[in-house]
């Protein structure tokens, strides 16, 4: 069993607070906080409305602000941090400062039931989560810079992927995604009240969760 809850987006129920951005806490064999959000203190008010008070790992998908800027907020309460290769030298030494440092190239296993894609994209470079499930795996997408369905074709490598939550930015391919038992279109997804018209989408919002 693998529980999601999401503690940072663009949406919120009551008590938590919205904000542009992502972060997702992950919880299987290991804890994973996905993505920083932009502000800090919100990120920290969701975290403990959520009860979440600390993780194994940090994993970052790319070098935006809207992504990393609740970084320094939460690195103590992890040991490890997960970047891609081509993060500025600046900010990996900062991270170094305060926690171990990952950097990631190629596709790879981090620790028991988790995976990176490893960097894809040309222009933006972004990494994404794959989450071992007993039967299968699923996906956590920052923005899909790359392309969603590159980054899927990817994550296939590995086995079946039975889900994709994230953002999903311009992908508008919304067929694809009928294969999927579980699609969940968070934060910057252009077509998102599209993709919730399928049968296997659910909303995404700061205090929302689920298990697989």
């Amino acid at each position: 069993m693998v529980e999601f809850f999401v503690v940072y987006d663009n949406e919120a129920k009551d008590g938590f607070v919205s904000s542009w951005g992502f972060s997702c806490y992950i919880r299987s064999k290991v804890k994973v906080l996905f993505d920083t959000g932009w502000d800090g203190s919100i990120l920290l008010h969701n975290l403990n409305l959520a009860g979440i008070d600390d993780f194994d790992y940090i994993f970052l998908s790319h070098q935006h602000w809207d992504h990393i800027g609740g970084l320094n907020h939460v690195i103590d309460r992890t040991s490890c941090v997960v970047v891609p290769q081509s993060f500025s030298r600046n900010l990996k030494n900062e991270i170094r400062r305060k926690a171990d440092l990952i950097e990631v190239k190629d596709m790879r296993k981090i620790d028991e039931g988790i995976y990176t894609t490893g960097e894809l994209g040309d222009f933006i470079k972004e990494q994404s989560l794959v989450v071992e499930l007993d039967d299968g795996f699923f996906v956590v997408t920052g923005c899909s810079h790359p392309g969603l369905d590159v980054i899927l074709k990817t994550a296939e490598r590995l086995g079946k992927i039975r889900g994709v939550m994230g953002g999903f930015h311009g992908f508008s391919r919304i067929e694809i995604l009928r294969r999927y038992e579980i699609v969940v279109p968070c934060h910057c997804t252009m077509y998102k009240q599209e993709i919730l018209k399928l049968k296997n989408a659910r909303e995404c919002y700061a205090g929302c969760s689920f298990r697989i």
